[in-house]
């Protein structure tokens, strides 16, 4: 994908996003300083709360429903997202997928945003390097908050709201290299997935040792993969391998920007907007 479809797709959201204001449960905010990040206006969005035997501990979660929801029995594909807190990333991305609705790229999602409670616990996976153990109380959790995700926050969703069954997730750095590890160890469980800049360096490289072995066992179901990268040599360098050891495959279609031109802080921004209207049309 273009970089200059990006631009261009990123200058049309800011359109529909201003055209769109009044979906918003909040009044808009004073125009930021041209310096400043624009304010992520809060959207509007139901909270449940999602008790789980595999974390041990009861989740909030956020859900935003299209505009569309409202016209009928129509059932909606989901998008998850982990880092998903009003104070994370949940108004940022659900803005954004609302923006490209009314511009007419993707169909109509419902966004289910999982706010954190130990982040650096839930995505990541076991570790043996002694640097990782130290970045937080707990790690090494990925296995149960795929867990919950599988068995106990898809099911509480699907029951709740008209899902179509049709499942997509995003996410960056942690939450990057937790949708990777997802989508190579469970590839049914999130068919479409966004990872940028995923912090694959995570247990000296594990994963990028292991991602040959787990893609030979991937059958020929449809499936979907958006992969971007920032300046950052640890991640840039294992990501590329990792996307090396998945050759072309009958039903995946991979699409991997490198992007040195961008940091860890402002990938998800810059990229994402694109990243969803390529995943989610």
């Amino acid at each position: 994908m273009a970089r200059n479809f990006a631009s261009a797709l990123a200058l049309s959201i800011l359109a529909a996003a201003r055209a769109a204001g009044a979906q918003s449960a909040q009044p808009a905010q004073p125009a930021p300083a041209a310096t400043a990040a624009p304010a992520d206006a809060i959207p509007s969005h139901d909270s449940l709360s999602v008790p789980s035997r595999h974390v041990g501990e009861t989740r909030r979660v956020l859900v935003h429903v299209p505009r569309a929801y409202a016209g009928g029995g129509a059932r909606f594909p989901t998008l998850y997202m982990p880092d998903g807190g009003l104070d994370e990333d949940f108004p940022h991305v659900v803005n954004t997928v609302d923006s490209l609705i009314a511009l007419g790229r993707i169909r109509p999602y419902i966004v289910v945003g999982i706010p954190n409670t130990e982040r650096r616990r839930d995505l990541t996976g076991p570790t043996r390097v002694k640097s990782d153990s130290a970045i937080a109380a707990h790690v090494g959790g990925a296995g149960a908050f795929r867990a919950f995700i599988r068995d106990e926050l898809i099911p509480a969703i699907d029951a709740r709201y008209r899902t179509s069954g049709e499942r997509a997730i995003v996410g960056e750095s942690l939450a990057g290299l937790f949708i990777l590890d997802t989508f190579l160890r469970e590839p049914s469980l999130f068919p479409k997935s966004i990872a940028l800049d995923p912090s694959v360096w995570w247990n000296a490289n594990a994963l990028v040792a292991e991602a040959p072995s787990l893609f030979a066992g991937f059958d020929a179901a449809p499936r979907r993969l958006f992969v971007a990268t920032s300046s950052v040599a640890d991640i840039a360098e294992g990501t590329r391998a990792i996307v090396a050891s998945m050759p072309p495959r009958a039903g995946l279609r991979l699409e991997y920007q490198p992007r040195p031109d961008l940091t860890h802080g402002n990938i998800f921004r810059e990229v994402g907007p694109a990243a969803l209207a390529w995943l989610l049309r």
